[in-house]
């Protein structure tokens, strides 16, 4: 059951987006901030946590579990080191994952060979 749920619910934040890329004016990247910054808003008031424990990784796989990310690394900074930690704790917090990403790119860039627009 928990590959359905977060089939359902990853599928689900999917919808969403591409249902906002079809009826609206906003653009993709528009949606990703939009993305983030609901997840780091829902990470605040207690909602994103329970929805991860349910859902899987179709909660913490999609970006807004990089916003959940965030402010999770925030929370534990500002406990550690007090204000300071509001600078720091989100890049210290989703580090693993931006190195992941910065990594494979490369790789990805390495293997592929890119094509200009025409």
């Amino acid at each position: 059951m928990t590959y359905l749920y977060a089939f359902l619910c990853g599928g689900a934040l999917c919808v969403i987006a591409q249902i906002l890329i079809n009826k609206t004016k906003l653009t993709p990247a528009r949606i990703l901030v939009s993305y983030v910054i609901v997840g780091v808003i829902l990470s605040a008031v207690g909602i994103y946590k329970p929805f991860c424990d349910f859902a899987g990784a179709g909660a913490s796989v999609p970006i807004m579990g990089f916003g959940h990310l965030l402010a999770q690394g925030v929370e534990k900074a500002i406990d550690r080191d007090g204000a300071l930690g509001i600078l720091t704790g989100g890049l210290s917090g989703a580090s693993a994952g931006i190195c992941a990403v910065i990594l494979f790119s490369l790789i990805a860039s390495l293997v592929f060979k890119g094509k200009h627009k025409k």
